[in-house]
């Protein structure tokens, strides 16, 4: 939060969240060559960064070519940030001596409004242990105590110490219903009582700022 970096986009996910208000169209097209390229141009012109953030969508549908992008990267020693939604193990393995900051998501199917991905979570936040990793679960109106108390459950079995940020919801039409201050609290009490210490409030930071 407040660090400047490069953000890089990917199209496409492989859920479809309640809260996401991501556009699914007006992407371009980038060969990894080209796109390092552009990268290391705005790192010439506009940098230094802290880092080079992969969002999206899900930058891990795109394994296969991140394993190209990511060594030309590597090579400039540029430091590199994924921002996934933790529900795809596997790719994480291709590339994780690729990555050097992990911030991993917590899919709470009371918010998201889909099947809950635990066991997917749980594989991804073991593997991405190795590297420096914090985990963010965004919050609603909707959201149950039971899908907190698994989250917490999973920070505190994985190794070291693991940030959990909690991140109301922004409301995406006039009828959403933010989550009330009190509800937050209670589940940030929730955590430090299950001796989770790191766990704060962060809003979307983009959204106050009116940054897309």
């Amino acid at each position: 939060m407040g660090a400047k970096q490069v953000f890089v986009r990917f199209y496409k996910c492989n859920l479809a969240c309640a809260y996401c208000d991501e556009k699914r169209a007006g992407s371009k097209s980038y060969l990894p060559e080209d796109l390092f390229n552009e990268v290391k141009f705005l790192e010439l012109s506009k940098g230094p960064h802290h880092s080079i953030s992969l969002t999206g969508g899900e930058p891990l549908l795109y394994a296969e070519f991140l394993k190209i992008f990511l060594k030309m990267v590597k090579k400039e020693h540029m430091k590199t940030y994924l921002e996934t939604n933790g529900t795809l193990p596997q790719e994480l393995t291709e590339i994780i001596d690729l990555i050097d900051i992990i911030a991993m998501d917590f899919k709470l199917p009371s918010s998201t409004g889909q099947r809950d991905f635990w066991k997917e979570h749980a594989e991804f936040l073991s593997i991405g242990a190795k590297k420096k990793i914090f985990v963010k679960a965004v919050v609603t109106a909707e959201t149950k105590e039971e899908d907190i108390d698994k989250a917490i459950s999973l920070v505190r079995l994985a190794k070291g110490s693991v940030p959990l940020v909690l991140q109301p919801a922004t409301p995406v039409t006039p009828h959403d219903k933010p989550i009330a201050h009190n509800r937050l609290m209670e589940f940030v009490e929730m955590g430090l009582k299950n001796k989770v210490e790191n766990i704060r409030v962060i809003p979307q930071i983009h959204k106050i700022l009116n940054i897309k």
